[in-house]
């Protein structure tokens, strides 16, 4: 049997929310997507609240995953743990809220998602992905594994792709917020995007507006980050499994603008 799951980029700010709304349902239906994670780790432009949460599940999202900014609404913290479909990062220290990663039930068998974030340039306090990764897997009983690789450098992305092929379905980055051109499936059957890039304002540096990014880098003041006005756009892949072997068999890139 072949599945098709949908990952949604880094959902940032309003627009990026209301975009989700409006056009999941129907890339769903026209994909025939059988189960959907979104990162939500922008949706408040920095960190996600438990209302923006429930628009992204009302959306059409089955799991929504989350990053580096996990903790900047700290009324986020009771909602992690009474929520078991929104996942942080498993490699948090173990007495953090919430849980790194689940085993899903559906009507095509169970999967599991896991939640993992890279150490290159974050500057967070958290345990290695590779290693907890291995963790995880030893103790998991699900053909079907995926894996959403929140971090800063492509390499670290790159690599945990290959580190984990053949052991898990697929592997997307998140994060950078720019779509990658390297979609598809390595060598040992594992679907691989080093980033899924971002739903949000297309005209944007990464969701934020210009001309704040632009001061940023001028030496301006820092201040709290403002989504760009204007249009949005959804940068997602879909990864086909075999829900026998566990294995991707195709793995496609999407813009929706």
């Amino acid at each position: 049997m072949k599945v098709n799951i949908l990952a949604v980029g880094d959902v940032c700010g309003k627009s990026g929310i209301e975009f989700l709304r409006k056009h999941l349902p129907s890339i769903k239906k026209l994909k025939s997507i059988d189960f959907t994670v979104v990162n939500g780790e922008n949706a408040n432009v920095v960190g996600i609240t438990p209302a923006q949460a429930e628009d992204i599940f009302a959306s059409g999202a089955d799991v929504i995953t989350l990053g580096n900014h996990t903790w900047t609404r700290y009324e986020l913290k009771e909602y992690l743990d009474e929520h078991g479909n929104i996942l942080r990062p498993a490699n948090f220290a173990l007495c953090c809220p919430g849980k790194g990663h689940d085993v899903y039930s559906t009507s095509f068998g169970s999967i599991a998602v896991i939640n993992l974030m890279g150490r290159y340039a974050l500057d967070s306090n958290t345990d290695n992905p590779f290693y907890v990764a291995d963790e995880i897997l030893s103790s998991l009983d699900a053909r079907l594994v995926v894996v959403d690789m929140h971090a800063e450098a492509t390499s670290e992305k790159a690599a945990l792709g290959y580190y984990l092929d053949g052991r898990v379905s697929a592997v997307w980055g998140t994060h950078t917020h720019v779509q990658t051109s390297d979609c598809g499936v390595l060598p040992k059957g594992t679907g691989f995007i080093t980033d899924l890039g971002m739903t949000g304002p297309a005209v944007s540096v990464l969701g934020i507006a210009p001309e704040q990014s632009i001061g940023k880098f001028l030496g301006q003041p820092p201040r709290r980050y403002e989504a760009a006005p204007g249009p949005a756009k959804m940068e997602c892949a879909v990864f086909t499994l075999d829900t026998e072997t566990g294995k991707c068999i195709a793995a496609e890139a999407l813009r929706i603008l």
